[in-house]
């Protein structure tokens, strides 16, 4: 870590707050939202700030670092189940509530006329049939390998504004980029009888080597993307194909419960105090409240909350609209006449779209309530090793390690909670190896949020492999570290530069996570 580095990070909370009100440029002319907490007093404030300073003693656990989401964290057996358990203070009478999210998010859609009305609408085109296939055991998605499908990867379909109109558009966050005109937002690799699906995802591998300092070679795998069996005619040569992995589902009412100025305090777009880190807040359209608000979720943080990623995952994913977003036709676009033609799961008796808010309502109940399994192996000294290396060479720049919640969190359980994700919820440019080409509202084709750390040692435990970043293109950890690039390279060459002994430490204390 540079020294600049270890000073901002060990700045009050307080300083860094106003660093942040200095800092207006973090998206063009966009007003900073939540500069300050307003929900804790003088004397809290203080608390938090003693509480979520950097470690700098790495001889010893910290203390409550074991328990990666405070109150919250679940002590269940660490087996494939063990991120599908519900939060550890989440009281009786809404255990009913998680349930039946829990069976909404494993329910299988069918498509239209069905018998089972209250399950029928299923796309006409889709990736998914359930929230489950994507997101199996609430775990991490992984790209297809040999002849498995890609369930849980698909391509994201966009192309960058055309004209002033398209740009104006995005600056308002009135669009976070603009569709194929006939694929669509999303490449849909199945679809209901008598329709065609849009293509399926191809994916081929070239290995690079790449020698470390102590003469071990790495072998990195590049991925090559194409559409195959594409069944609409050509894409328009705008559109990019961005590949993505499901990722994993738990934390994630933490993740929104974190007060937005703690995340916008880390800003630093001009990169001011000149560490070569400059994370860019994501600033997106709240479609519930209409305001502007901080993008905290998705690969390119897109959307501000657990019940948008939810709403867009279901009407893009599935097919199937909800009150927040009323697509009951899914993706089709304009061109896809037979697509359009198609009957939809709406039924009178249930309202105007087919997951009317009770299911919303609970999916998304579900979801901001999967339990953060608890550390492993917090005290060993291995462990402690690594997280020291972690700190030191910059690690911990972006990969923020820990948050108290807000005071005031929509639910209970979850307000002011100490938690430990690893994440600062940023755009980074991560170089032009990881880049995908395709903007996002505000994150350009070499940015990526950074993704949080908590429970990535239990992947394999859970998801049943170690394929990691957004494409699932590393089988491991030293993989994955190797391909950081952009702001995250000089981290990435002192991991390089570190003996294997040092090396295997930061990896155990990842293992830890």
């Amino acid at each position: 870590m540079s020294v600049l580095t270890a000073r901002f990070l060990a700045l009050p909370l307080a300083a860094l707050i106003s660093l942040a009100a200095a800092a207006s440029a973090i998206s063009g002319n966009d007003p900073i939202l939540d500069s300050k907490r307003d929900d804790l007093t003088e004397d809290e404030l203080r608390r938090v700030e003693a509480v979520t300073r950097p470690a700098t003693d790495f001889s010893n656990a910290e203390r409550f670092e074991a328990m990666s989401a405070g109150a919250t964290t679940t002590i269940a057996p660490v087996d494939e189940k063990v991120f599908s358990q519900f939060s550890a203070n989440l009281p009786f009478e809404a255990e009913e509530s998680f349930r039946l999210g829990k069976a909404l998010f494993e329910k299988l859609w069918v498509s239209s006329p069905s018998s089972t009305q209250a399950s029928d609408g299923l796309g006409p085109l889709y990736n998914a049939r359930a929230c489950e296939s994507c997101h199996l055991r609430d775990g991490r998605g992984r790209p297809p390998e040999g002849a498995a499908d890609a369930t849980s990867m698909f391509y994201r379909l966009a192309r960058p504004p055309r004209d002033n109109a398209e740009r104006d558009m995005i600056a308002a966050h009135e669009a976070l980029n603009f569709p194929d005109p006939v694929y669509g937002a999303q490449l849909q690799d199945s679809a209901v009888p008598g329709l065609a699906a849009e293509g399926r995802v191809k994916i081929a591998y070239t290995e690079h080597p790449v020698t470390l300092a102590d003469g071990e070679t790495i072998s990195l795998r590049k991925p090559h993307y194409a559409v195959a069996d594409i069944g609409y005619g050509e894409m328009d040569p705008a559109t990019t194909l961005s590949p993505r992995v499901a990722s994993p589902m738990i934390g994630l009412g933490l993740v929104e419960a974190i007060h937005a100025a703690d995340i916008l305090a880390r800003a630093d777009p001009d990169d001011r105090d000149r560490d070569g880190i400059s994370g860019r807040a994501a600033l997106v359209r709240d479609r519930k409240t209409g305001s502007i608000a901080l993008g905290r979720f998705g690969w390119k943080a897109q959307n501000p909350s657990v019940r948008q990623q939810t709403a867009d995952a279901f009407a893009t994913d599935i097919g199937i609209s909800t009150p927040d977003v009323d697509r009951s036709l899914g993706d089709c676009s304009p061109a896809q006449t037979a697509c359009l033609a198609l009957p939809t799961g709406v039924q009178a008796r249930l309202g105007p779209v087919e997951a009317p808010d009770p299911v919303l309502g609970l999916v998304t109940f579900y979801s901001s309530n999967l339990a953060v399994p608890a550390r492993r192996r917090a005290s060993f000294p291995e462990t402690l090793t690594g997280k020291q290396i972690f700190y030191e060479k910059g690690c911990a720049g972006c990969h923020t390690p820990k948050y108290v919640t807000r005071r005031d969190a929509p639910h209970k359980e979850q307000a002011f909670q100490l938690i430990w994700p690893y994440s600062d919820f940023l755009l980074h440019d991560m170089g032009e190896g990881l880049a995908d080409g395709q903007e996002v509202g505000v994150a350009n084709g070499r940015e990526w949020r950074t993704p949080p750390l908590w429970g990535i040692g239990l992947t394999r435990t859970v998801s049943g492999h170690t394929f990691l970043l957004h494409d699932g293109r590393a089988r491991n950890f030293t993989e994955a570290i190797l391909w950081h690039g952009g702001e995250a390279e000089k981290a990435r060459n002192a991991f390089a530069a570190l003996s294997k002994d040092d090396r295997q430490a930061l990896l155990a204390f990842l293992e830890s996570l």
